[in-house]
């Protein structure tokens, strides 16, 4: 789950949009264009004159959608409750159960996502939803471990992800009005985000250092121990419809002044480096990245400091910390790693949890710090004070961000002290023996759930167990291929220090692969068998049906391949590789605007750009075809000069299908 709010405090993922200070006149623009308190009331009028359920459905999801960017989970609970009432469907029962549980209403969310995974016919896809549910209740009943309270110095904007500085002073990353420009980021509708230095004495706030700042978004922030270098996030404003990449840059300093920002050199185009954190050594720079080729969505790196100044090529750590979902904001302590993950199970968005590198180098599997550290919301950014004076029976203290609906603004940084626990029971002093220890693989073969079965460009409802599928594992020299039951799944006690090799395949459907290795999960007695999972979704073959590639842009009277539509054509190159049997034309479509012929031509040169593209990726010619339909076939049903912006959009499309 990425709220609004969150996705800031990721830095940042850009999205093209309409200037946030254009007049609106109706609800729905005002949504569109991010403006969400505006939309809400727009929309709250709106709806009262709706004459049909559908409209009133309709508009009651985009207020729920307006009440979550607001970070008001009662709202939106009671508009998207709303919607589905007024027949809107699955996406608003899906988002009333996620706004459930980040309301911390667990009993409630449990019910609606059972009745979800019901309506979608795959009570597969939320089962983790459900049993996280039934654990967040169990952690509310244990005493506390930890006292919180909100920092004075909080804003009504986003203030987060908090850095100690010299002289009792702190940094920040906050879009508060004071920022850098006068320019509105198009996502949150504020300012774009800068370093502040905090006063913890007085509270004052001001502006970091101009060479640190710019019009750009800027944040995360971690120092040397001696302050004389700083690591942060710059996130540069690309070109229209292009992407724009969040880089890691470092300066040198010299008193309160430092140096123009450099990027650093293992950094990789088309690829977000965020959320820095130095070891107190200075050698090693942790941080997240959503590199494709990592374990899937953001995951933590490490990198070496070499000889020569410069930093090694970044290390994937562990399948222990890093998931398929997102691992974010590291902070190192000495041997203890400390980052959020909305994919360990945990109390509602991103969680923070605890890790400790063994004797043997490998890490122990992450602890969820529970409440009050975590909360329903998102909770990320944690650090620890050594500096300050600590009260009697406070153990450790520091700070910590969170979007609590208690807190003052957007995001707020919060003190915490841990407290001395109740005695603990007495220590059970047998340890495990050496054949208590396993590694624990379950794996799921699955299928995708289409709002219309026979349509692949239809809305993706979810995913559901795929029987009888076969999966061929490689780990080593050997091999073994096991079939899946009703359930998809598929269990398989790993070895240490292996890299495994996952392929499944079922016929009418595209095969696909998986990896998953156990170096560097060591053993921890604490938790002698540990339990991962994997998923492996299978394509069905829609034979001779075009398939929209989302993603695919080209600049305006050009063919060139964006660097932003890379990806997509590369994840479709590595499923030719994996199906080296089926043969496919790429498609190109443009709207109807211009002239017949010119777009004719225009679509068979863009459509060649992509061929072009798969075969400089090893994909042999003769499996490949071009066509160009110019606007022949268009998807929208609109006359070309009704038809409006979304509508072209939906017409001007990369397609490919299957034809041998």
């Amino acid at each position: 789950m990425l709220k609004n709010l969150t996705i800031v405090a990721l830095l940042f993922t850009f999205l093209a949009g309409c200037t946030y200070t254009q007049k609106v006149r109706d609800g729905r623009t005002a949504f569109e264009v991010k403006q969400y308190a505006v939309a809400t009331k727009m929309l709250e009028k709106e709806y009262e004159k709706a004459k049909s359920r559908v409209e009133k459905g309709k508009i009651a999801f985009l207020i729920g959608e307006s009440y979550k960017h607001l970070n008001k989970s009662d709202q939106s609970i009671r508009w998207y409750g709303i919607a589905y009432d007024n027949q809107y469907g699955v996406d608003a029962l899906k988002e009333y159960a996620f706004a459930l549980k980040r309301a911390g209403r667990y009993e409630d969310a449990k019910s609606a996502f059972k009745d979800l995974g019901i309506e979608i016919g795959s009570p597969y896809e939320y089962r983790r939803e459900i049993s996280a549910c039934e654990i967040a209740m169990g952690w509310e009943k244990l005493p506390p471990e930890y006292k919180v309270e909100v920092m004075a110095f909080n804003s009504g904007s986003s203030d987060y992800a908090p850095m100690l500085y010299k002289d009792n002073k702190m940094v920040i990353t906050s879009d508060r009005a004071s920022s850098t420009g006068d320019a509105v980021y198009k996502w949150t509708g504020a300012a774009y985000s800068d370093l502040f230095l905090v006063d913890l004495g007085s509270n004052s706030i001001t502006g970091f250092d101009s060479q640190i700042n710019t019009e750009n978004n800027e944040g995360t922030v971690a120092f040397n121990r001696d302050f004389t270098e700083v690591f942060f996030t710059r996130c540069f404003g690309g070109k229209k419809d292009a992407a724009d990449y969040c880089k890691i840059m470092v300066s040198e300093g010299s008193g309160d002044s430092w140096s123009t920002p450099r990027v650093l050199n293992f950094l990789k185009e088309g690829v977000n480096y965020v959320h820095p954190s130095l070891s107190a050594d200075g050698n090693t720079l942790y941080f997240a990245s959503d590199d494709p080729e990592g374990w899937g969505g953001w995951d933590i790196y490490a990198s070496e400091r070499l000889t020569d100044g410069e930093w090694s090529e970044p290390i994937l750590m562990s399948r222990v910390i890093n998931t398929q979902g997102d691992e974010k904001f590291p902070f190192i302590d000495a041997d203890t790693l400390y980052f959020a993950s909305d994919n360990h199970t945990g109390l509602g968005g991103l969680d923070i949890f605890r890790t400790f590198q063994m004797d043997n180098g490998s890490w122990a599997p992450p602890y969820n710090l529970k409440t009050p550290i975590n909360s329903a919301g998102d909770d990320f950014g944690f650090i620890i004070d050594y500096n300050s004076p600590k009260e009697e029976g406070v153990l450790q203290q520091g700070y910590f961000t969170s979007t609590r609906e208690e807190g003052i603004g957007s995001d707020d940084i919060y003190r915490f002290q841990k407290i001395t626990p109740p005695p603990a029971p007495p220590l059970v002093e047998e340890q495990p023996k050496p054949e208590d220890y396993k590694l624990i693989l379950e794996g799921y073969v699955l299928e995708k759930i289409y709002n219309n079965p026979t349509d692949p460009n239809s809305k993706i409802l979810g995913r559901k167990p795929l029987p009888g599928a076969q999966v061929d594992i490689q780990f080593g020299r050997q091999k073994e291929t096991v079939t899946v039951g009703e359930d998809g799944q598929f269990r398989l006690e790993l070895e240490e220090e292996t890299d495994y090799d996952f392929l499944a395949y079922k016929e009418n459907y595209l095969k696909n692969a998986e990896v998953f290795s156990t170096k560097g999960i060591g053993r921890d007695p604490n938790n002698p068998v540990q339990t991962f999972e994997i998923e492996i979704v299978l394509d069905r073959i829609f034979f001779d049906k075009e398939i929209r590639l989302e993603n695919i842009y080209y600049d305006f009277d050009k063919w060139d391949i964006r660097d932003d539509a890379k990806p997509t054509l590369d994840e479709l190159a590595r499923n030719l590789q994996l199906n080296p049997t089926i043969r496919i034309q790429l498609g190109s479509h443009t709207d109807c605007r211009g002239a017949t012929r010119y777009n004719e031509e225009l679509s068979q040169k863009r459509a060649q750009s992509a061929v072009d593209y798969l075969i400089s990726k090893g994909i042999d010619p003769g499996r490949l075809a071009a066509r160009g339909y110019g606007e022949s076939q268009p998807e929208a049903d609109c006359l070309c000069n009704r038809c409006t912006e979304d509508e072209h959009q939906q017409n001007r499309r990369t397609t490919f299908k299957i034809i041998e």
